[in-house]
This record gives C-alpha cells, sequence and structure tokens, in this order.
C-alpha cells in the first residue's frame, strides 16, 4: 500500500509540474504574440510615415520642376538681348537647359500610394499538424498552437513589410539625389539670369 500511495503521489507530483510547465508556456506564447503585435503596429506606422514622406517629396520635386519651366521662359526673354551682347555663346545655363527637359519625365519609379497591402497573419499559414507536441491536451495547448501559429504569421508579414521599406527608402533617396540636382542647377541658372540681367539694365 505504501509503494502504491508513493507512486501515486509521484505521479501527482510529475502531473503538477507538467501542469506549471504548461501553463509557463501558455504565458510564453502569449508574450510572444503581444511583442510581434508590437512590431507590426510599428512597421505599419512606419510604412504610412514613409508614404506620407514620399508624398512631400513628390511636392518638392514638382516645385522643382516649376522654376525650371519658369526659368525657361524667363531665358528665352532674356535670350535675344543676350546675343546682341555676346553673352549668350558663353553662357553655362544652355548646358543646364537641356538636363532641365528631362526632370519632369525622371521619376524613378517613385511611390506615391500607400504601399500594397499585407497579407493578414491569419491567411499566412496553416499547419494542419500543430506548432507544439501536446501533452496534457487540454484548452492551454489549443491557445499555445493557435499563438504561435499566429506570431509566425505576423513574422511573415512583418518580412514582407521591411522589403516595402527598404524598396521605399531607396526610391525616396534615389528621389532626393534628384531634388538636391535640380535645385543646384536651377539657383545657377537663376544667378546667371540675374547677373545677366543686371549688365543688360546697367
Amino acid at each position: 500500500m505504501a509503494d502504491e500511495a508513493d507512486m501515486r503521489n509521484e505521479l501527482e507530483g510529475l502531473q503538477e509540474k507538467a501542469d506549471a510547465m504548461t501553463d509557463e508556456s501558455l504565458e510564453s506564447t502569449r508574450r510572444m504574440l503581444a511583442l510581434v503585435e508590437e512590431s507590426k503596429d510599428a512597421g505599419i506606422r512606419t510604412l504610412v510615415m514613409l508614404d506620407e514622406q514620399g508624398e512631400q517629396l513628390d511636392r518638392i520635386e514638382g516645385g522643382m520642376n516649376s522654376i525650371n519651366k519658369d526659368m525657361k521662359e524667363a531665358e528665352k526673354s532674356l535670350k535675344d538681348p543676350g546675343k546682341c551682347c555676346g553673352i549668350m555663346e558663353m553662357c553655362p545655363c544652355n548646358k543646364l537647359k537641356d538636363r532641365g527637359t528631362s526632370w519632369a519625365n525622371n521619376q524613378d519609379g517613385v511611390v506615391s500610394s500607400q504601399p500594397a497591402r499585407v497579407m493578414d497573419e491569419r491567411e499566412q499559414m496553416a499547419i494542419s499538424g500543430g506548432y507544439i507536441r501536446r501533452v496534457t491536451n487540454d484548452a492551454r495547448e489549443g491557445e499555445m498552437d493557435e499563438n504561435l501559429e499566429q506570431v509566425g504569421g505576423i513574422i511573415g508579414n512583418l518580412r514582407h513589410m521591411a522589403l516595402d521599406m527598404g524598396n521605399e527608402i531607396d526610391t525616396q533617396n534615389r528621389q532626393i539625389d534628384r531634388i538636391m540636382d535640380q535645385a543646384d542647377s536651377n539657383k545657377t541658372r537663376i544667378d546667371d539670369a540675374n547677373q545677366r540681367a543686371t549688365k543688360m539694365l546697367g
């Protein structure tokens, strides 16, 4: 009888340990799920910010193109007097003028809309065998399995978000370089036009 009682006590002890480990594992999966949900929310906010930044860059580039167009008109007005004074032959803005005409068409595939929808985590992974090996075979293990499935789906989601962010950042970096070139060129043309106008008026 004593041996049987000892064995029963030992089994109860093992069961308690298994229950405690299951509870601990369940809490771990809940924490994991909460963390990846936070990461997903941060990723979505970052994508929205990048989209807004892209729209701002589009407006700036549009302004640069408008300045370029206005400068072409101003240079036409100065063209004939400039030729009479013998200035036009040496004017560096002749070389710059051709550059400006291609700006409006050189968009580098700029993204001005929200990046494509990223697939929801519930659409990502459906593994029939489950993520864990069943021990207690109760609702806790069912929740663990569901939590891990969602974690796996969100991680895949985050990978797609990271790719979208990288592509958008590369595109915006190219656009910023283009805007800087436009700004430098416009400044040179404006300075030159001012000098020519001053000489004509003087």
